[in-house]
């Protein structure tokens, strides 16, 4: 059940009651989206934080020559979004799109603002979460500043091996800021 996942979730930094528990789930909605669908455009407003209850996201970039650069791969148990609109309100810079069937908690951030307020410890959470998300990308950007690109494909293949049963070589080769054909030499 989506509630029991979201619930686990949030229970590992921080216990809930039933009443905090119905309060943290009112400000949430839940949606089920297909293979390919957008959850934010590049362009447009970026309404929403997503926890994944099951499936599988990219965040996109898209530079000025038109190729697209991912950002980040979002699955089981994460949280993802173009953060920078999410908070300022400024259009999306990036895109997140569905590489799976997924399933999605999503919170504005009206009721973001609302549920912290409500409820310190969820603004704990919350930090503790950001927290991990800021670590994760400084570890990526140091990665790409030291590391060969044999050296992050073995990185990642350790953190994360079910990623590479469920995404296709070229989007492996783009995360890692790779050509197919490179990663076709870094894998024989």
């Amino acid at each position: 059940m989506p509630e029991t996942i979201l619930r686990q979730h949030i229970e590992k930094i921080i216990p809930l009651t039933d009443d905090e528990f119905s309060l943290v789930l009112s400000h949430f909605t839940f949606e089920k989206h297909n293979k390919r669908d957008f959850l934010i455009r590049k362009g447009q407003a970026a309404k929403y934080v997503y926890f994944v209850v099951s499936g599988l996201l990219q965040l996109v970039s898209d530079d000025d020559k038109g190729k697209q650069h991912i950002v980040a791969f979002a699955m089981e148990d994460w949280w993802e979004s173009d953060y920078f609109a999410f908070f300022s309100g400024n259009k999306a810079t990036m895109s997140l799109q569905c590489l799976e069937d997924t399933v999605v908690f999503c919170i504005t951030l009206s009721n973001y603002n609302a549920l912290c307020a409500a409820l310190p410890k969820i603004e704990h959470f919350l930090l503790v979460k950001s927290n991990n998300g800021h670590i994760a990308a400084q570890q990526r950007i140091l990665s790409f500043l030291t590391s060969t690109a044999k050296q992050r494909y073995d990185q990642l293949l350790k953190r994360y091996p079910s990623l590479f049963q469920r995404v296709p070589k070229k989007l492996i080769a783009s995360y890692l800021g790779v050509s197919r054909e490179t990663l076709s030499r870094l894998i024989s």
